[in-house]
């Protein structure tokens, strides 16, 4: 085993001095992460801005008042949008809009409380400027507060036309206005296997780059081909596999700092939590494990270094972008299950679920995904014929 350590110890070295290592390892992924936490950091807050509303209700109509109450109920202490009433007479709500006063104007007709009462259909005028977020929320709360009352007066003569006596339907009219839905919510958690934007962007691309780090120390099997230094190595009093064995340990250990250097300081930029270190070592250890398994697949089939640079790049960029590495994919059917079987969407699930609380016995799924992957890849490079590389 001194042969091993050794001869693991001198590539790492050479890896360590290699400048690309570190551009690939470190350097070219927080950059990444960077530029998109400056484009995309901020925009996950967002800021609604204080709207004007001109309202023109007739006078002495209680049913009318309804629409300026709830504009005055929005507050952006709650979390909503501030919003100024601006009563007008009707001539001039339009024009309200058109000089900027009011972003959204909204006129009420005369008549509007008879015709809700009666059940009968009666117009809203709305005038609206500039489209905004603020706008369409302010529209919506006013819809639901119409259609409300005319549900109300729905309920009212529906009760009404089945005999309910006249001095209960206030009652039911006032359930109607005040009442909630007839179900009850209860808060619940989110998909335990579902990432944030930021943390999918963290992983994602920490994921991508574990496939060009490991990539340095398994193809340096062709560098000591062509070098020479492999036949030499072959020729010393030692098992021909401690060779690979060596080139496999730079490669994980490669990866296993990477990754975790990444997932740590790519959490910090975007302010994520991934969980419990001890899941996460154990998810961290199998993608590592899986990439490093495809990189010998690699080396089986490259006769050249510029061959086997070319063939790692497009794995990983495959497997990287079909794990979501920018953007997540979803698909059904055989497709989705070979994207459920790309070890780097695994990685991403599994730190999804440690994300949200779960331990070693909930990841126990793409874990198993992970280390089967590897599994594969080890067998593939032994059925494939040996270019020449690996003995």
């Amino acid at each position: 085993m001194s042969h091993l350590l050794t001869m693991t110890l001198s590539d790492l070295r050479q890896r360590i001095r290699d400048k690309s290592v570190l551009l690939f390892a470190f350097v070219v992924p927080l950059a990444l992460m960077g530029v998109f936490n400056l484009i995309f950091g901020t925009s996950q807050d967002l800021d609604l801005q204080p709207v004007t509303v001109a309202v023109s209700t007739p006078a002495d109509d209680p049913l009318a008042s309804v629409v300026p109450d709830v504009l005055d109920g929005l507050d952006e202490t709650d979390g909503g949008v501030a919003v100024t009433v601006l009563e007008l007479p009707s001539d001039e709500v339009s024009e309200a809009v058109d000089d900027g006063r009011a972003a959204l104007g909204i006129e009420v007709p005369a008549g509007f409380g008879a015709a809700v009462s009666e059940g009968e259909d009666v117009a809203v005028t709305v005038s609206e400027g500039e489209s905004s977020v603020e706008t369409a929320i302010a529209l919506s709360v006013v819809d639901g507060a119409l259609a409300r009352l005319h549900a109300q007066s729905v309920t009212v003569g529906a009760a009404a036309a089945a005999g309910v006596p006249p001095d209960e339907l206030e009652a039911v009219a006032a359930e109607v206005a005040s009442g909630g839905p007839a179900f009850t919510v209860v808060p619940g958690e989110a998909a335990t296997q579902q990432l944030s934007p930021a943390a999918a962007l963290v992983a994602g691309q920490t994921g991508l780059f574990l496939l060009f780090t490991v990539s340095f120390g398994v193809l340096g099997l062709i560098e000591e081909r062509q070098n020479g230094t492999l036949a030499r190595l072959r020729s010393m009093p030692m098992a021909s596999w401690l060779i690979v064995a060596a080139k496999a340990l730079v490669s994980f250990v490669l990866g296993i700092v990477a990754t975790t250097v990444l997932l740590t300081v790519g959490g910090a930029m975007f302010d994520v939590d991934f969980g419990s270190p001890v899941p996460v070592g154990v998810i961290v250890v199998s993608v590592v494990l899986a990439a490093t398994s495809v990189m010998f697949l690699v080396v089986r089939v490259a006769r050249t270094a510029e061959q086997a640079s070319v063939a790692a790049s497009i794995v990983a960029l495959v497997l990287g972008i079909g794990g979501g590495a920018f953007t997540p994919i979803s698909a059904s059917g055989a497709l989705g299950t070979l994207l459920d079987l790309n070890p780097i969407a695994a990685f991403m699930r599994g730190l999804g679920i440690t994300s949200g609380g779960g331990g070693l016995t909930d990841i126990t799924v793409p874990v198993m995904i992970m280390l089967g992957f590897a599994v594969v890849m080890v067998v593939l490079s032994r059925v494939i014929p040996d270019r020449g590389v690996v003995s």
